[in-house]
């Protein structure tokens, strides 16, 4: 069992070769060093939120399980932030503040991290708006960058600047961000308007209700995110996918060139080793998410 510092705490990392992504064989090793690289532009998009894992245990092709609860065996310097929760009062959450508590929690095999779209000192008031488009097949990634770049249109419209990224499967998540007074009431009735108003402009290639069957053939916006109770996975965590794809900052012209693409086509997955590559070249494409400051429209 390797003993390691890690930004000054000491951490014993276990099964490092064990294979997590069977068709990659991708190890535990790589996942731990592919998040202790990009950790610099991941943590302040994880900093000061609740964060619910998705973990792994016997890698992707095994049993997962979401963990709400911080294990009773987290270190004393890892934050627990206790918050609100429908069914127990309240849930004492792990937060990742540090390089440290982003290992320690990956090395449970947590490939995925989830946060709230709130931070833990405001849980009734969401810093960004999100919008999950998810291709019901035959439809899949091209035609989410298509409905993607219409939802774009219609938000400019409104004054409102958005952010796209990869879900890290066949989806795209659109970020509005807000950073300002807003509760979620008020985010999820918008959300909701406009994934209703794309759906009725275009009923045969986009849906608002959640439904399987009204979802074949068509992106299906989801506008219910928009929850103080429900999470999305954060920018440039790992997807428990077979192949080890993040959910990765997109320019818009990336998703132009995607939604040009045949069905079928490869859309903009990525995958580790270029996401962090991106990163070096691009910097934090969604820095704004994070700084920018937007009134949502009455």
């Amino acid at each position: 069992m390797p003993r390691v510092d890690v930004g000054g705490r000491t951490l014993d990392l276990t099964h490092l070769d064990k294979v997590l992504y069977p068709e990659t064989g991708t190890t535990k090793a790589e996942v731990i060093d592919y998040y202790r690289r990009i950790a610099p532009v991941l943590l302040p998009h994880l900093a000061g939120r609740p964060i619910t894992m998705k973990r792994y245990p016997h890698g992707v092709d095994g049993t997962s399980f979401f963990e709400k609860r911080c294990p009773s065996y987290q270190p004393d310097w890892v934050p627990t932030y206790q918050m609100p929760s429908k069914r127990h009062g309240s849930i004492g959450f792990c937060g990742i503040d540090s390089l440290a508590a982003l290992v320690w929690m990956v090395n449970l095999s947590s490939l995925e991290l989830h946060p709230y779209l709130h931070r833990v000192g405001a849980p009734e008031r969401p810093t960004t708006l999100v919008f999950d488009l998810d291709p019901g097949r035959p439809a899949d990634l091209t035609d989410a960058c298509r409905v993607g770049l219409v939802m774009r249109r219609l938000l400019e419209q409104t004054g409102l600047d958005c952010y796209p990224k990869t879900s890290g499967g066949k989806g795209l998540h659109i970020y509005v961000p807000l950073n300002s007074r807003v509760t979620y009431e008020r985010t999820k009735r918008f959300a909701r308007a406009v994934a209703e108003t794309l759906a009725r402009d275009d009923p045969d290639d986009v849906t608002s209700v959640m439904a399987k069957e009204k979802r074949t053939g068509r992106v299906f916006i989801d506008w219910s995110q928009n929850d103080e109770h429900k999470t999305t996975v954060a920018v440039y965590s790992l997807r428990a996918r077979h192949r080890p794809t993040v959910s990765a900052p997109l320019h818009w012209d990336e998703v132009e060139r995607g939604a040009g693409l045949e069905r079928g086509a490869t859309g903009p997955a990525v995958e580790i080793g270029p996401a962090v590559e991106r990163v070096e070249r691009m910097g934090d494409l969604f820095l704004p998410v994070l700084e920018q400051q937007q009134e949502l429209p009455d």
